[in-house]
């Protein structure tokens, strides 16, 4: 394999620094080698937060179809969080959730959550081919087109935008060559071009099945494993997004019912979005003008049910933003769309950026399109069936890979795993959790009250990570600092909820 690695530099000039908000110190940070991977300095920044992280970032040459290592290759962007002092030989991989997120990109963002754990260990972050830096396969939703896939869709003009995302992209990859398999594919070749006998993996979201599977493939290279918000193998992506949402919503709606300061001020949020529901699927509204939440100029749209989806969707995944729900509904219910046409416009800018959109069809299409059906317990809910119908649509003419044999088969054996998950978790609820333990020998699954999705930065988590890998004992944690975890009350009014 040597004779085909090939490793660049990635520069990056003392105005780009600058640039980013970083105030270097006295001397300038220096070109670092870790194996056989020369990095350089840099700093990793994140939509919306205005401190970066310095880092040390290399890129390296992989070929694009691992079973052909003379064809086409692709660099990826890796990034080094390295330990100031004497580190352990085996470093931390942060793999990032999706599919479709950089790992580089979002790490600014959960920086907290590792400051302990890079005390001792260095802190690995490889963006995935097809996101970030590697080889980016991105084609953007624009707002008009993430309603539609929450609201219900043309299926004529999906195929042109979807026939449009395979034409731009396939001038640079193949699309059949950035699942799951060659994300393993890509970690492993970077463990051993850095040296590391032994990895920690730390996934989040999607990135636990990429961990899962790597682990699977190489367990002798896997010292222990956190999985935060756990997707389990034999789980079809988007197959249960419906039912979850539900189950979540129907809590967020009965603690509002039984807070007397929110049922009284705002009414039953679910008989309230039974008739919001029914009016926005009937259309025929008129326009409202409202302020964009970033630029600050004046819009006007028509208040559609695909808005208000996106809404609940989005804003269940954490317990401060599903305590505002209720009101959302309350205030579109009684005429007022202002405020959701605002929410909405901020979080379908925020998230197209985000998610690479033609790596995502080219892990979830060969992967989990054939195992999705739509469900007719689905038909009614909030996401309804449309979210699988648009992902099954896209995928009859994605381009496929391959999925590994033992894919959809669970992680066993006795590497030390932690999981993690959210009470309230609307994607990847504790039940998730559950059923990857269960085929574990040396694992512990812990329930964060209260809490929602990604957990790495919540409470004392980073605390009780750090233990866990520095230990390697899941069973050994004292996890009762956990228990003074709860979610915010609901909010009663614009001015918060009540004290």
């Amino acid at each position: 394999m040597t004779t085909h690695r090939q490793f660049r530099r990635r520069r990056w000039s003392s105005g780009a620094l600058v640039a980013a908000g970083v105030l270097l110190a006295a001397a300038p940070a220096q070109a670092r080698t870790l194996g056989e991977v020369e990095f350089e300095p840099c700093v990793l920044t994140s939509a919306g937060l205005p401190r970066p992280t310095e880092a040390q970032c290399a890129s390296v040459t992989v070929p694009e179809n691992p079973a052909d290592p003379g064809g086409r290759k692709i660099d990826l962007a890796l990034a080094w969080i390295p330990v100031e002092g004497e580190a352990e030989p085996d470093p931390v991989f942060m793999i990032a959730g999706g599919p479709g997120q950089s790992a580089r990109e979002a790490f600014p963002a959960v920086a907290s959550a590792f400051g302990d754990i890079n005390r001792s260990r260095h802190i690995m972050l490889l963006d995935q081919r097809g996101t970030g830096g590697s080889n980016l396969l991105a084609c953007p939703l624009d707002e008009e087109e993430m309603v539609l896939e929450l609201e219900g869709f043309e299926l004529e003009q999906l195929r042109e935008f979807t026939q449009g995302c395979i034409d731009t992209l396939q001038e640079k990859a193949d699309l059949r060559f950035y699942g799951t398999r060659e994300a393993v594919f890509d970690l492993e070749f970077v463990r051993r071009a850095i040296g590391a006998a032994q990895v920690n993996l730390v996934g989040v979201s999607y990135g636990t099945r990429v961990a899962q599977q790597y682990a699977k493939d190489h367990p002798d290279r896997v010292r222990s494993i956190i999985l935060d918000s756990v997707v389990p193998p034999g789980l079809p992506l988007g197959s249960e997004h419906a039912r979850n949402l539900e189950d979540a919503l129907a809590v967020h709606f009965q603690r509002c019912r039984e807070t007397p300061a929110c049922v009284e001020a705002l009414g039953d949020p679910g008989a309230r979005l039974d008739e919001l529901a029914a009016r926005l699927r009937a259309g025929g509204l008129e326009p409202v003008r409202y302020r964009d939440p970033t630029s600050g100029e004046w819009r006007e749209e028509v208040p559609s049910f695909g808005h208000l989806a996106a809404i609940l969707r989005m804003y269940a995944y954490s317990p401060l933003t599903a305590s505002v729900l209720p009101l959302v509904v309350q205030r579109a219910d009684e005429g007022d769309y202002a405020g959701m046409l605002a929410m909405a416009r901020m979080m379908f800018r925020n998230l197209g950026g985000q998610l690479a959109m033609g790596m995502h069809n080219s892990v979830v299409c060969p992967e989990d399109a054939d195992d999705l059906e739509v469900r007719p317990e689905d038909e009614g809910s909030v996401l309804g069936t449309q979210i699988i119908e648009f992902m099954v649509a896209q995928c009859e003419l994605w381009p496929r890979g391959e999925r590994p044999e033992d894919f959809r088969d669970p992680l066993a054996g006795d590497i030390p795993v932690l999981l993690v998950s959210g009470e309230y978790d609307p994607v990847t609820p504790p039940r998730y959790g559950d059923e990857v333990a269960a085929a574990l020998g040396n694992a512990r699954h812990l329930v964060l009250p209260g809490q929602g999705h990604s957990l790495m930065t919540t409470g004392c988590m980073p605390k009780l990570a750090a233990q866990f890998l520095e230990s390697g004992d899941p069973a050994g944690l004292d996890a009762t600092c956990l228990e003074r975890l709860a979610a915010p009350p609901p909010f009663s009014g614009m001015h918060g909820w009540e004290p």
